[in-house]
C-alpha cells in the first residue's frame, strides 16, 4: 500500500469526513454572516462590534481553519488525480511536489494573514 505523506489524514474516509464537517461549518458561518448583513443598514461600527466579540472571533477562526483543511484536501486530491506520469511523463513527481508546496505556502500565508487580521490590534 502506498502512503501519501502529504495527505491530510492518510485515510480517504477521514478526508471525506473532514471535508463534510468543514463544509457544514462554512455553511453555518456563511448563514450567520449573511443573516447579520440582512438585519438592516450595517456600517463600520456594527461590523466592528460583531467581530470584536470573542465568540465571533473564535467562530471566524474555526471558519478559516475549516477553509484551509477543506481546500488542502481538495487541492491534494486534484494534484494526485491529475499530476501523474500518464500526463506529465517521468517528471510528474517533481511537478506534483512543486504544486503541493505551492498550495501549502499559499494556505499558510492565508492562515497567518487571516489570524493577524482577526486577532491583531
Amino acid at each position: 500500500m502506498v502512503t501519501q505523506v502529504t495527505s491530510f489524514s492518510r485515510n480517504g474516509l477521514s478526508d471525506w469526513v473532514v471535508q463534510r464537517v468543514t463544509a457544514v461549518i462554512l455553511a453555518v458561518y456563511t448563514l450567520v454572516v449573511v443573516g447579520f448583513l440582512l438585519l438592516g443598514d450595517i456600517g463600520y461600527t456594527e461590523w466592528s462590534t460583531l467581530f470584536d466579540q470573542t465568540w465571533m472571533q473564535i467562530f471566524t477562526l474555526l471558519a478559516i481553519l475549516s477553509t484551509c483543511a477543506h481546500a488542502w484536501i481538495g487541492m491534494w486530491t486534484i494534484g494526485t488525480d491529475y499530476i501523474r506520469e500518464h500526463y506529465f511523463g517521468s517528471g510528474a513527481d517533481g511537478i506534483r511536489f512543486i504544486y503541493q508546496i505551492t498550495c501549502i505556502i499559499a494556505l499558510a500565508i492565508y492562515l497567518i494573514w487571516s489570524i493577524k487580521i482577526l486577532w491583531g490590534n
